[in-house]
């Protein structure tokens, strides 16, 4: 997908300030058995097609409404994913701003995620 200019800009500023991590980190973090929070927060239609095994879902839209009845550790490990790891980004950095310590943007998303093979769930 071809992003616009002014957003991979928003993108690129949020991921100098954010923690990411890759696919192969989640992926470890589940084989191992590591309790901390997968979420989805791409749009209510997308996770409904499928979505990364074992992922909550908290779209953009209400991510940063809901979160503190979700999570309300905020140092808590929280994992999140969309698309490409762009919209993540963002939203790793808006809950930073509210106050939780510890979390990452899963880079390359859910695309990333079926290219490697990684278990999905289909359906929300």
């Amino acid at each position: 997908m071809k992003h616009n200019p002014g957003f991979v800009t928003l993108v690129e500023e949020a991921r100098r300030r954010i923690r990411e991590c890759t696919i192969g980190d989640v992926k470890m973090k589940l084989d191992r058995g590591e309790r901390f929070h997968f979420i989805d927060v791409r749009e209510d239609n997308e996770f409904a097609v499928d979505h990364a095994k074992g992922a909550l879902h908290l779209g953009r839209g209400i991510l940063e409404r809901d979160i503190e009845t979700v999570i309300p550790d905020k140092r808590a490990e929280i994992v999140l994913y969309c698309g490409g790891g762009y919209r993540s980004a963002l939203a790793a950095e808006n809950l930073m701003k509210m106050g939780y310590a510890n979390v990452a943007s899963m880079d390359g998303g859910i695309r990333a995620w079926r290219e490697a093979g990684y278990p999905i769930e289909k359906g929300a």
